[in-house]
């Protein structure tokens, strides 16, 4: 992780280094955060941040989910992370938002623990490699079922839920594998580890729905509109397993991970073993969109426009 100078904390601007929580704090040993993954993008108008009105309603949403009171407005989340890119001097960043419940009270009903707001931004390149969204990437169905909305909420963006990820994630890797595609809870295909997915089959672009358990994803609604902007037919519905192998072409869309195609899954080459035609052609839209460079989706960007009187030499406020 590349470190930058400041970190915005509970209304605050401080230096990398001090943004510290107490070792009992509630989020720290129970999971009781949630947070979003955002980026900002060089564009030919400036640095403009992805989607961040969409982001921010799904974090106050994942908030409310979880009974977590947050401090702070999505707006004033909003005007804090453009003055905190101004003051570290960064034209294109990822962005982690996040709440949890600090020190306070350790049981498991925590009403009395204050909720702490942060907001880091830093240089981070593709999540997958750099190599990842030009060559594809060789997936593994993990062994790990995708968390159930019988025993927590896939839709919220919450902190303890990324347990079950990280045990898909680190069996795929551990198996030779670039990522892990989980199984909801009936068997049917889910997401991976930290995308949602879309599989082509007979030039039909199908993804999981809502009940599959998935997160619903921001870059996976803007892709599903530039899909069908493009003129294709995308349908939201249960895929099974061996939807996966007998597909001509498979991708992921994260903001981590922006859109990576996928090439193999569990040794079945996918179509020519490379990324194919459609996926390609929605991929090129997409990073146009990312980019600033398609006038039908520039509402899409929150430009950065820093307070008045703040700039890139502003450290620490008074």
């Amino acid at each position: 992780m590349d470190q930058v100078d400041l970190i915005w904390k509970n209304g605050e601007f401080v230096p990398w280094e001090q943004a510290q929580t107490h070792v009992l704090s509630h989020g720290l040993h129970y999971g009781t955060g949630v947070f979003e993954g955002i980026r900002c993008y060089e564009t030919e108008r400036g640095p403009a941040i992805f989607r961040h009105a969409d982001h921010l309603s799904r974090l106050e949403k994942s908030a409310q989910l979880y009974y977590l009171e947050l401090p702070y407005s999505g707006e004033q989340i909003r005007q804090a992370t453009h003055e905190l890119l101004t003051r570290n001097g960064l034209r294109s960043a990822y962005i982690r938002p996040l709440a949890y419940r600090g020190y306070g009270s350790l049981g498991l009903y925590a009403k009395d623990a204050p909720i702490d707001v942060i907001v880091a931004a830093f240089p981070w390149g593709a999540y997958l490699g750099e190599e990842s969204k030009n060559g594809g990437i060789r997936a593994k169905v993990s062994s790990w079922r995708r968390i159930s909305p019988g025993g927590s909420i896939p839709h919220a963006k919450a902190s303890g839920s990324y347990l079950n990820s990280i045990l898909a994630k680190t069996e795929s890797h551990n198996s030779g594998y670039d990522e892990a595609i989980l199984l909801d809870e009936r068997g049917f295909v889910c997401e991976g580890s930290g995308e949602n997915i879309f599989v082509v089959r007979d030039g039909e672009i199908v993804t999981p729905p809502h009940v599959a358990s998935i997160l619903d994803g921001i870059n996976r609604k803007s892709v599903i509109q530039i899909a069908r902007d493009l003129g294709y037919t995308v349908v939201e519905r249960d895929v099974a397993r061996a939807e996966l192998y007998l597909a001509e072409e498979v991708f992921l869309t994260g903001t981590a991970a922006e859109l990576v195609p996928v090439r193999e899954i569990d040794d079945h080459p996918l179509g020519e073993g490379k990324p194919g035609e459609i996926t390609t052609h929605v991929q090129a839209k997409f990073e146009d969109a990312l980019y600033g460079r398609a006038e039908e989706y520039l509402e899409w960007l929150d430009f950065v426009e820093a307070p008045a009187g703040v700039d890139a030499a502003s450290k620490v406020s008074s």
